[in-house]
Parts: structure tokens; C-alpha cells; sequence
């Protein structure tokens, strides 16, 4: 209600063009756009000049992995990520790899997690990207970025993170972490749908760093062209701004809630799977497998009641099983029986012993 409150008079009244700056529509919508994109950066530890705002974080990550990589092309064509990044950084990794780039597509342990010391060993002369996420959107868990940061940095090696899944809801600063790149999307902290943000840092911009991939008018300093999304940036400040002051609450209490999801539903049933390490993990994250019942039948069944998916909602078009727990190593009987619950601001405890509940019912009555 607050990000929409703050969102209106853009709609309305002060629907100004934020690149008209002579008269005074275009000034006031200029004037929203920075004080949202000081908000922003103010969640990240970042300065207001370092973030450049897109129509979301998939945007975000095509521009951070092939401008970096187009910029670096004379000193190196290597790029690492893993094998469980999300589709939009490994979609872009792989159109590069297509155009002559070399990739390295590191392996995570059962839990999900690479180990910095993998990340050094797969770092080369050539290397001028290395991209890993924050929080896995499939099974929630957490990469150590901090160490990562530090030997990119050692190593003069450019590090973007995708740090749309938990970003407010996890500690995330670009300076503690050494994250030269971040992307960010606003409806993963309850501002709206289709805008984001790329941060980079200061002096990569300098080197014109990383190379515009849209064009046509030179806005956002000439990384991102194309008339901003002056409501769509207004919410995203305010989200960015409310999660700044009441994140660290808000994570503590989905944490108790999944918590007693996980348990309650454990409780109830055999043969329960948790995917991924159970810590360090996104609070609103439970991510379970269930032995002994077809997959598809139990995903449709529980749709009536709860709204559930079997991965994330960027893969729900493909068939198959989940390659975020393939690299993981679960075996596909278990992969294709598993179910990702999603916390939020609305959920209560009693909307939480309900969902156990119909879990429990729905997954006896199948195995029956």
C-alpha cells in the first residue's frame, strides 16, 4: 500500500518525462527519479551516480555479463559462473560462449554452495568476468560473496552478482563485499513489477564499462537508453527505502514462520527431503522434495490450495526437472517430486499450519 500510495501522483498529476528538463513537469520527474535512485543505493552501501535503472533484474544481468564481457573482449575472453545461476545470467553467458567467449560453469556441492577456493582455481589471464548470485531463487541458499569479492578483487578480476533474491532481506553492502556489478529488481522487496537497477561501481563507468546494450537517446549516461519508468522507479525507492528500515525485522519473522512450516510438515510425513543447505539461506525460502508420489500430480493438486511452484518462475515453461537440483545431485525421483514454498509480507502463522496441513493431506492421499 505504501509503494502504491508513493507510485499514484506519477500516474497522474505529475506525469513528467524525467529527460525534459527545461520545463517544470520534466524537472519534478527528475527530481523523483534521484531521490528513488539514492534509496536504492542507499540498501546497497552504493553512491546515487552507480546505479543505472533498467526494466528489471534480467535486464540487469544481460547488460552487466555481455557489456562487461564486449569491454574486456581485448584483454580476455573468459567468463566463470555456476551451474546454478539464474537462467538470465546463463542464457547471456552462453550467447557470448556462441560468439567466441570461453565459459566455465563451475559445480556446487549437494547443498547447493561453491567454494571460494573453486572459484580461484577456475580463474585464468584471460579471465574478465566471474558473475555469482546472491541467493539461489530455486532453493534459497546463500553464496559466501564476501570471499568471493575479495580474491576477484586481488585478482583484478571484474565481479558481477545477482543479487535480486534477497536483497533487504540478507546483509549485502558492494563495498564490504567487493561486488564491482549487482542486479536488483523491485517487486523481489514489494515494489513493482518490470523495473530493476544495475549497480557499477564508479571507476568501471569511467572506463565506459560495461558496454550499452540498449541504444537510442543516451539516457542513464549512456548505459541504458530509453524513456525512464518514472512510477515504476518512484515504487522501487520507496520499496528499497521500507525494506532499509524494516528488513532485518521482516527476514526474522519469515524465518520463524518457515521454520514451523518445515517442521510441522515433517512432522506429519515420511520420506521428506530438504533441497539445499539449511544454512546460511533465505528466510522465506523452503524448498522440499517428497518421496513416493508423482511429481506433476502433486504440484496440481496443491495449486488448488496453495500457490506453489516446482522451480522458479523464470523456468515454469520448460519440462523436466530442475537443473539448479540436477547440479545439486538430487536423483531425478526426488527432483521431480519437489515443491518451492514462497514466504511473504502476508503470510501469518495461520495461513502457515494450514498450507502444512494441506501439504500433508494431499501427498497421504496420493501415496494411498
Amino acid at each position: 500500500e505504501r509503494v502504491l500510495e508513493a507510485m499514484l501522483p506519477f500516474f497522474r498529476e505529475e506525469f513528467g518525462n524525467a529527460a525534459s528538463r527545461v520545463h517544470a513537469h520534466g524537472r519534478q520527474a527528475r527530481a523523483a527519479v534521484e531521490l528513488a535512485r539514492g534509496r536504492v543505493a542507499g540498501l546497497i552501501g552504493a553512491q546515487s551516480d552507480e546505479l543505472i535503472f533498467t526494466s528489471g533484474a534480467t535486464e540487469s544481468d544481460n547488460l552487466a555479463v555481455r557489456g562487461v564481457a564486449q569491454a574486456g573482449a581485448g584483454k580476455g575472453k573468459h567468463i566463470v559462473t555456476l551451474r546454478t545461476e539464474h537462467r538470465a545470467v546463463l542464457d547471456s553467458c552462453r550467447s557470448l560462449e556462441r560468439e567466441g567467449w570461453r565459459l566455465s560453469l563451475l559445480e556446487v556441492d549437494a547443498g547447493g554452495l561453491v567454494s571460494p577456493e573453486a572459484v580461484a582455481a577456475a580463474l585464468s589471464d584471460d579471465t574478465v568476468l566471474v558473475s555469482v548470485m546472491l541467493a539461489n531463487n530455486e532453493v534459497g541458499v546463500v553464496q559466501d560473496i564476501a570471499a568471493i569479492g575479495a580474491l576477484t578483487r586481488a585478482r583484478g578480476v571484474t565481479f558481477h552478482c545477482d543479487a535480486a533474491q534477497g536483497l533487504g532481506y540478507l546483509p549485502f553492502s558492494v563495498e564490504e563485499m567487493n561486488v564491482d556489478l549487482a542486479s536488483l529488481s523491485a517487486h523481489k522487496m514489494y515494489g513493482p513489477k518490470g523495473v530493476g537497477a544495475l549497480y557499477v561501481r564508479r571507476d568501471l563507468q569511467a572506463q565506459g564499462i560495461p558496454v550499452a546494450q540498449m541504444h537510442g537517446g543516451g539516457h542513464e549516461r549512456g548505459f541504458r537508453s530509453g524513456t525512464l519508468n518514472v512510477p515504476g522507479i518512484v515504487g522501487f525507492g520507496t520499496a528499497a527505502a521500507i525494506m532499509q528500515s524494516e528488513g532485518k525485522l521482516e527476514a526474522a519473522r519469515l524465518l520463524s514462520l518457515r521454520n514451523r512450516l518445515r517442521e510441522r510438515i515433517g512432522a506429519g510425513l515420511e520420506e521428506v527431503r530438504l533441497n539445499g543447505a539449511p544454512e546460511p539461506r533465505h528466510p522465506g525460502n523452503l524448498n522440499l522434495s517428497f518421496g513416493y508420489v508423482d511429481g506433476a500430480k502433486l504440484l496440481l493438486e496443491l495449486c488448488e490450495r496453495l500457490s506453489v511452484s516446482s522451480g522458479s518462475a523464470c523456468s515454469s515453461a520448460e519440462l523436466g526437472p530442475s537443473y539448479v537440483l540436477e547440479a545439486m545431485g538430487v536423483p531425478k525421483d526426488w527432483s521431480a517430486a519437489s515443491i518451492r514454498f514462497g514466504l511473504g509480507r502476508g503470510t501469518e502463522q495461520a495461513e502457515i499450519d494450514l498450507a502444512a496441513q494441506a501439504v500433508i493431506d494431499t501427498v497421504n492421499q496420493l501415496r494411498a
